[in-house]
């Protein structure tokens, strides 16, 4: 009876563990979320779409670049790799600088960044008003979270959130036509000084300006 009972206990110990392991997943990411101000780093990102002719998986070359924010709403994006592009918000509006066209489009920034992948890293810590979340399990050392938009009004179906040791490392973007966006971030400093002064973008010399 003794062996039969501690056969029992060790499934079900056994059995809690991927339990522990997904909950750990949650609690990483409102521990992020919450106690993560303002950040900044680098990443890399690549897209994966089905080919046309032969409906196999295809990976883009690597973009890779550097980001800074400070919640909510004020963030610097910048594409260095392989063309450079800068997106920037000031808390009120967005502005994407095309440096080869010299152009900047501007944008209301709004409710837009709610339900969309920017909203996990640049807005509130009100996640679950715009996305109701779920446990992605654990793949190459990395615990997932599965994000899927309340809202239809939005290009992305699920986003995936990929944690480790407290900090956001990467990212799955996908999206109503079948491609995923995959980020890595790496050596992301949290809770840097950023004053709202960075922000303020400054429309370069002759560049052609386009309000939207």
């Amino acid at each position: 009876m003794l062996n039969k009972l501690l056969k029992s206990l060790c499934v079900v110990s056994l059995s809690a563990l991927p339990l522990l392991a997904q909950s750990a997943a949650l609690e990483q990411f409102k521990s992020f979320v919450s106690g993560t101000r303002s950040a900044r780093g680098e990443f890399t990102q690549r897209l994966v779409k089905a080919d046309g002719e032969s409906g196999n998986m295809r990976m883009s070359n690597a973009s890779s670049g550097t980001f800074l924010f400070a919640r909510p709403g004020k963030f610097i994006w910048i594409y260095k790799k392989p063309y450079e592009q800068q997106l920037q918000a000031d808390g009120e509006k967005l502005f994407i600088f095309d440096k080869d066209l010299n152009q900047v489009i501007v944008k209301k920034l709004g409710d837009a960044i709610g339900s969309s992948p920017a909203a996990i890293l640049f807005g509130s810590n009100d996640l679950e008003k715009n996305f109701t979340l779920s446990e992605g399990g654990l793949r190459d050392g990395i615990e997932w979270l599965q994000a899927i938009p309340k809202t239809k009004d939005t290009t992305f179906e699920k986003i995936g959130i990929g944690l480790k040791d407290g900090t956001l490392v990467a990212m799955e973007l996908r999206d109503s036509f079948g491609q995923v966006s995959l980020l890595f971030f790496s050596h992301m400093e949290k809770n840097p000084a950023l004053p709202a002064s960075q922000f303020r973008f400054v429309i370069p010399k002759g560049a052609d300006v386009l309000q939207q």
